[in-house]
């Protein structure tokens, strides 16, 4: 699965993020009398990193100001070295200074997740798993946060609780165990793949005895041995995916137990902001 930003779901956020940074204007460029100055700017890489999110980052100019001339030189999914320039800027400076963090903003978190998301990809490179994220987003974010994922390399697990069913370990315990609750979606008129967490081998051995078999069994904090035998036990039959603790030392030796996702929450919850910055230079 891969997630669809619609630009007016990026403008509206945007909007709000410009709304939150400029109240009623920015008080130090107006009280300089420079907002009228006709200025350009470049937005650089200060380290290597995989660029996400340029579009709606530039996007943030042209929003207060449509006569802002944009050039962007990378492509989102580019590894860049530091001191790789991103994009280049020209309109008032102004507008220039008061989009300048909100685009930054924007842009550090977005390329900090992709570039978390391709060191995870990375490790995993030669084996059948794959790296998807999970919910474990900023409020009002998700949508930009599984992209960069995306861009990344990684893969978009469900986007929100409406999109796929997945029963959780408090569904399994609210109804009174596994096979009650695929029995409850299979007799609910869903038509589309079911996936569900298990905490041991029991569980799993249970998930395996249902008729007809989920589509996906999600093996929640296995350690590597209990990984290594939940495949032998499944023989092919389900797709098994593995999450919990999945830091990025011990991602490789997951793989090789031959699961086929590997869900990470720490692509968005916790991946380091990508540094960039942005500097005034003369305009051509």
């Amino acid at each position: 699965m891969s997630v669809a930003v619609e630009p007016r779901q990026v403008d509206e956020l945007l909007r709000r993020a410009l709304a939150e940074d400029l109240g009623d204007g920015d008080v130090t460029t107006s009280s300089l009398g420079l907002d009228a100055l006709p200025r350009a700017a470049k937005i650089e890489a200060q380290e290597r990193m995989v660029v996400a999110g340029l579009d709606a980052a530039a996007r943030v100019f042209t929003l207060l100001d449509p006569a802002v001339h944009l050039e962007l030189l990378v492509p989102d999914g580019d590894a860049v070295a530091p001191g790789t320039e991103l994009a280049r800027i020209e309109g008032s400076l102004g507008t220039l200074l008061a989009a300048e963090r909100t685009s930054l903003n924007v842009l550090g978190h977005l390329s900090g997740i992709a570039t978390r998301t391709r060191e995870y990809v990375e490790a995993v490179a030669g084996t059948r798993a794959r790296v998807a994220d999970t919910r474990k987003t900023l409020p009002g974010l998700r949508m930009l946060a599984k992209y960069a994922v995306s861009v990344g390399g990684g893969e978009n697990h469900r986007i929100g609780l409406f999109d796929a069913v997945l029963i959780k370990n408090n569904h399994v315990d609210a109804v009174g165990g596994i096979h009650e609750a695929l029995r409850r979606v299979q007799t609910s008129g869903h038509t589309g793949p079911v996936e569900i967490e298990v905490r041991d081998l029991a569980e799993l051995d249970r998930a395996l005895a249902f008729e007809p078999l989920p589509a996906w069994i999600l093996l929640d904090n296995f350690d590597l041995p209990l990984l290594t035998e939940a495949v032998r036990r499944n023989a092919g039959r389900c797709r098994l995916e593995a999450s919990g603790g999945m830091r990025l030392e011990r991602v490789a030796a997951v793989a090789a137990t031959g699961v086929d996702r590997i869900s990470v929450g720490a692509l968005t919850h916790s991946a380091r902001w990508a540094d960039v910055h942005m500097v005034l230079i003369e305009s051509r």
